[in-house]
């Protein structure tokens, strides 16, 4: 999801319905442009950086291939702290944002992000490259991360042949987390985790930030906003998922979902932004949480006068500053 506020894009650009320009058939700006052609125009999370060492953190980072046949990858990072320990460290898998059709786990504005987060959590992480909708509809992106997390899990029982997660990563304290739609894929694993089971490891908990799910019934403040910012909720969201029963299925709204209770860990931490559209989502999710009777804690973490996902593009600004450290601290 774009960090520019939604209302103001929507408002100056055209997006779920076919355009009046005879080349273009749907405009989903801030994210993308589908030609009648078939060519699909992306406006953001192309450019990609290789692995690297980084000078400032000491991090280190490499690029491993999950599955050949179906093309998913991902980006494993590992702290300087491991040089000089024989102790392993609690494990993160994040989920990238992107409204499932944009980013990449190794597009620069995900790769610092998950750099920081390993140098300032001492975790070591792998990031998820899912495959992206609409050439891949939903629910690949699911099944990607689900295949990821099955990848990871085998590590823990001699099966495979990665070293940094064998020799570094402690099966005990898994923690999934994600941004976005990336926060939507980290609950619905987490559930998966929870109703199906994966051997090998244990969740801990997770971290939603700013999650992307939406729902027929709506808040005040959304029943407020202009008609054309809901549209692209479910406009969007019908295009990713043709096949979806709509802006109810548990895969958008986890509130109407019966399996809600069984989410696979004890302990949530979502984080929510004052001006995002997204806001009154999060709490939403977290009240169903709780009324689900899922033996947990969830805690929300509301940052004022912010929009969407305003940390990635501001990391040093004071408030993303502090989220930082409250996910260092849910991990450790």
């Amino acid at each position: 999801m774009p960090t520019i506020s939604i209302l103001v894009l929507i408002f100056l650009l055209s997006f779920v319905t076919p355009s009046m320009n005879d080349e273009i058939a749907y405009d989903f700006f801030p994210f993308m442009r589908i030609y009648k052609n078939g060519t699909i125009e992306r406006f953001m999370g192309k450019l990609k950086v290789p692995p690297s060492l980084d000078p400032k953190t000491g991090v280190q980072s490499k690029d491993v291939v999950i599955s050949h046949k179906e093309n998913i990858s991902a980006r494993l990072y590992l702290p300087s702290s491991t040089t000089n320990s024989a102790h392993k460290l609690p494990l993160l898998v994040y989920f990238h944002g992107g409204g499932f059709c944009v980013e990449s786990a190794f597009s620069p504005v995900y790769h610092n992000y998950v750099n920081s987060l390993v140098a300032m959590a001492n975790v070591v992480a792998i990031s998820v490259e899912y495959r992206l909708a609409p050439e891949h509809p939903l629910p690949i992106a699911y099944e990607d991360s689900w295949t990821t997390l099955k990848w990871v899990a085998s590590h823990f029982d001699g099966n495979s042949s990665e070293e940094w997660l064998k020799r570094y990563a402690d099966p005990t304290r898994v923690f999934f987390s994600g941004d976005s739609a990336g926060a939507n894929i980290a609950h619905h694993m987490a559930l998966k985790v929870g109703t199906e089971g994966l051997a090998g490891f244990k969740l801990n908990g997770i971290v939603l930030v700013h999650p992307f799910f939406w729902g027929t019934e709506l808040s005040r403040a959304e029943l407020k906003m202009p008609p054309i910012v809901r549209l692209y909720m479910v406009g969007l969201w019908r295009f990713l998922n043709p096949l979806s029963s709509g802006t109810d299925d548990p895969l958008f709204n986890p509130v109407k979902d019966p399996k809600l209770r069984d989410l696979g860990c004890q302990n949530v931490l979502v984080f929510v932004a004052e001006k995002d559209s997204l806001y009154d989502r999060g709490r939403y999710y977290s009240m169903a949480l709780r009324r689900s009777g899922w033996k947990g804690v969830v805690k929300v973490w509301k940052t004022k006068e912010e929009n969407h996902v305003f940390h990635l593009l501001q990391p040093t600004n004071e408030k993303a500053v502090a989220m930082m450290k409250r996910i260092v601290l849910f991990f450790n």
